[in-house]
């Protein structure tokens, strides 16, 4: 079985949400999302840089959630959520599976870090502008992908979605997707409607 570590709104979250979603059993670890516990000797020995999420399954044991992820397609999915190997729409589902957390997601740290996290002395206005328009050039692109589209690869939900979600979700609790998006704001209204996205956030 699984065991998923885990901290309520990291990005853990993603693959919570994909388990649900597969209905693949699993064993969840949360942990305090703090020095002490992610820096922790024994956390350490699971995830090196102490960061979520971490998987061990059986004798294997994984980090970067993107990874995961296509880990747990291959091996429990059974044809679920992806599009097969070689067939059209594969290229496109790997594109937004690693757009989610290579390009969506690095506008959104340093927001925040520079807003929010640093200390007042270390923050650096001009880096937050920048990358406040780095995310609003995510959010037009994914806008203009999504117009007459009900999820990004058409009519059918799939993981690319679980992982955009998720970036879209940190976007949204940081007052960065906000009015304007109508396309983007329909995407996550129906994102937000699935049981298994509930539960992860819940959990």
């Amino acid at each position: 079985m699984i065991k998923l570590y885990h901290s309520p709104r990291t990005r853990s979250v993603r693959i919570l949400w994909l388990l649900e979603e597969l209905g693949t059993p699993y064993e969840l670890v949360t942990l305090n999302f703090t020095p002490e516990e992610l820096k922790s000797a024994t956390y350490l020995k699971v995830n090196p840089v102490g960061k979520l999420p971490a998987i061990q399954d059986g004798e294997l044991t994984m980090f970067e959630s993107g990874a995961i992820l296509e880990y747990i397609l291959e091996r429990y999915g059974k044809g679920h959520l992806a599009p097969p190997p070689g067939t059209p729409l594969r290229g496109t589902f790997l594109q937004w599976v690693h757009f989610a957390e290579a390009t969506a997601l690095p506008p959104v740290s340093d927001i925040v870090r520079h807003t929010l996290t640093l200390p007042e002395e270390q923050r650096i206005p001009a880096v937050a502008l920048e990358a406040s328009g780095r995310a609003a050039s995510v959010l037009k692109a994914l806008e203009q992908v999504l117009a007459g589209k009900t999820y990004l690869l058409g009519d059918r939900f799939s993981a690319a979605d679980i992982m955009m979600g998720y970036s879209l979700a940190l976007m949204k609790w940081f007052g960065i997707l906000g009015e304007g998006y109508p396309n983007l704001t329909g995407y996550m209204d129906r994102l937000e409607q699935r049981p298994a996205f509930q539960k992860a956030l819940a959990s």
